[in-house]
């Protein structure tokens, strides 16, 4: 019994070790890349924006999909994105992230044109894999939160990807403890992913972004 106690101790030990080990590396190695002031983010064709849901309990609107919206708009206006890859998750007809973006971002004043949705963007790695794979974009600009930001690079440039990030405006501190939480156990997953498991990415769609 005394041995079994020290192997789990220790199982958890140098797990709680590599979740923090990774959860450096991803942020450390993305930094610079990650951009918060509009002025300074170099400009691209084409940003990916990753989805999230639009409304929490009761109705309210998720501030999370708020402000990415409200960055992705101004970058458009500012010039510093020409057109909009918006993908997220379409488990059901009840459920269409994609579809909520594009209505949030033409009510902002982005034409529809610009605007393409996938709607197999159901994991953040998936979202960046068929951006490259399935949309044929090998330089674009992420657009989520600061700290979602920095497990997309990873994946991207892991990938072969030329990708840079915009940090759209964060939520007020303890607004979602539960994200916060769910996103540092999810970069161990997504170091992973790319050197380890290889998940296979839905690639069996290939529809082209749409040009003026």
């Amino acid at each position: 019994m005394k041995r079994l106690i020290k192997l789990l101790t220790g199982l958890l030990f140098s797990g709680i070790v590599f979740v923090l080990l990774c959860n450096l590396w991803v942020v450390y190695s993305t930094r610079q890349y990650n951009y918060f002031a509009v002025d300074k983010l170099p400009s691209n064709d084409v940003a990916l924006v990753l989805g999230t849901s639009r409304n929490i309990v009761r109705g309210k609107m998720n501030l999370y999909f708020k402000y990415r919206m409200e960055a992705t708009a101004r970058l458009f206006k500012e010039g510093k994105i020409k057109y909009i890859i918006l993908s997220g998750n379409n488990d059901s007809e009840y459920y269409n992230e994609p579809l909520d973006m594009q209505r949030a971002l033409l009510d902002l004043g982005v034409p529809a044109h610009v605007m393409t949705l996938d709607y197999s963007g159901f994991r953040t790695f998936d979202s960046v894999v068929r951006c490259k794979e399935v949309f044929n974009q090998n330089s674009f600009t992420i657009i989520s939160q600061n700290f979602h930001n920095a497990r997309a690079l990873y994946i991207a440039h892991q990938e072969g990807i030329n990708a840079i990030s915009f940090a759209a405006q964060d939520v007020p501190a303890g607004y979602s403890v539960k994200t916060l939480i769910r996103e540092y156990l999810a970069r161990p997953k997504a170091v992973l992913d790319v050197h380890l498991l290889r998940p296979e990415a839905d690639l069996t769609s290939n529809i082209e972004i749409k040009r003026r």
